[in-house]
């Protein structure tokens, strides 16, 4: 067997069977969670009070400095990442948002590392709309669930850790990038370069409205089709024209028994452009397609089926082009990943909570996909609150009675990780 194949699986097991010994609830972190949770909402609110949409490099900024500041208090070594080699899609701008990391060096030899994301997909000025405020187990603000709560959910974990006195890991590495919304074009690099290195990768969206976990993401495709023909009267000499938006039809038809909902492969052509007047055969025609996957060769035997078939017009004289971006890989649900959600469900059943874990994905992707691209260790999603309303007009909210549970339950699982050891 491949020695390095021969070393995951070793520590896969040796993963699944610390947890299953791992130690008993303790009431002591219980309650120490429970008391995190009012300053864990003075931080939500300040969080939320900072616009940071993906495009809004000074808003990004400014909430950079407000989370490195957080991190160093707690003792973190921590540094502003400013992307500058991007991987450019076709909506990638100039320059995006930074990444703040920070370190923590503790007592033994695990590596953990925590991400988020502190981007949201609002535009600048929406937030007096949706303004922070509780209403009974109910906090609401502008992106509160996506992803302000997993950006402070992060850092009052690592303050419960350190108030309980758990530093038996090697390394604690934090990541909070900028650019998530966008499909992480700045940070997806060193999210996978870190988590490479990592026993454990928690990420922080969501726990949904059930307050689950997720082992299994969507992977986020797109697709661009460019058809070139020629311009003509449309009166009085059409048939002297090439006519792209015929063209562009014909390949959107032929395309359209290519999604397997059943595998989990989605295409939907979504926006189209074509002409410029009435009056005169179109020269060009363009249109993009949204793409979903559960599996990276899926992405490659979707393109490879695409280019085959554009080659068949019905224009010949016509130019068809196809552009196929992977924007997110999907996360696959793997063993070891697998045996971390179950230990996570054993540990809420002691505090009396049911925990749903999701190993099938619904059609997001997340930054965990790229964490698992190369990693050593589980990755899990949805290590966040419990919440509602991400990317709609609604108003977000996040289940503030979710907050001890969830940053008791990271608390245990950094614990007994960092109890495994090599026999």
């Amino acid at each position: 067997m491949n020695l390095r194949i021969r070393a995951l699986l070793s520590g896969a097991a040796l993963l699944a069977a610390a947890l299953a010994t791992a130690a008993p609830s303790s009431p002591q972190l219980h309650q120490l969670a429970q008391q995190e949770q009012p300053a864990l909402l003075d931080t939500l609110r300040a969080l939320v009070e900072v616009e940071s949409g993906s495009k809004d490099l000074d808003g990004l900024a400014q909430l950079a400095g407000l989370i490195a500041g957080k991190l160093k208090a707690l003792g973190g070594e921590v540094s502003v990442i400013e992307p500058t080699d991007l991987y450019r899609m076709d909506d990638t701008p100039a320059r995006v948002g930074s990444m703040v990391k920070a370190q923590f060096k503790g007592r033994g030899s695990k590596k953990v590392l925590f991400i988020a994301h502190m981007d949201t997909v609002y535009l600048k000025g929406m937030l007096k709309g949706q303004p922070f405020r509780i209403d009974g187990n109910k906090a609401y603000g502008l992106a509160i669930a996506d992803d302000k709560q997993g950006v402070a959910t992060i850092l009052h974990a690592v303050a419960l850790l350190q108030k309980a006195g758990i530093d038996d890991y090697g390394t604690l590495t934090v990541l909070i990038n900028g650019d998530e919304e966008i499909s992480s074009p700045g940070a997806r690099a060193t999210i996978s370069s870190t988590a490479a290195d990592q026993d454990l990768t928690l990420s922080f969206e969501a726990g949904g409205v059930q307050g689950g976990v997720r082992l299994a993401t969507s992977g986020i495709g797109a697709a661009y089709l460019s058809v070139e023909g020629r311009a003509s009267h449309a009166g009085a000499r059409p048939e002297a024209g090439i006519n792209a938006l015929t063209e562009l039809a014909h390949q959107l038809l032929q395309m359209q028994d290519l999604s397997a909902p059943d595998a989990g492969v989605k295409l939907n052509w979504t926006l189209a452009q074509a002409g410029t007047n009435r009056n005169v055969i179109p020269a060009q025609a363009t249109a993009q397609a949204d793409v979903r996957a559960l599996r990276v060769a899926d992405f490659e035997r979707l393109e490879q089926e695409m280019q085959r078939r554009i080659q068949q017009r019905r224009l010949p004289d016509a130019k068809v082009q196809l552009k196929f971006e992977v924007r997110r890989p999907p996360l696959e649900a793997a063993a070891a990943s697998r045996a971390l959600a179950r230990r996570a469900q054993q540990i809420y059943a002691e505090i009396g909570l049911p925990m749903k874990v999701a190993e099938v994905a619904t059609g997001g992707g997340t930054d965990a996909a790229f964490a698992a691209l190369h990693a050593r260790g589980p990755v899990i999603e949805g290590l966040g609150l419990t919440g509602f309303g991400a990317h709609s007009n609604d108003a977000e909210y996040v289940d503030t009675g979710t907050i001890a549970p969830r940053l008791y339950l990271i608390a245990r699982l950094v614990m007994e990780l960092s109890a495994a050891t090599a026999d």
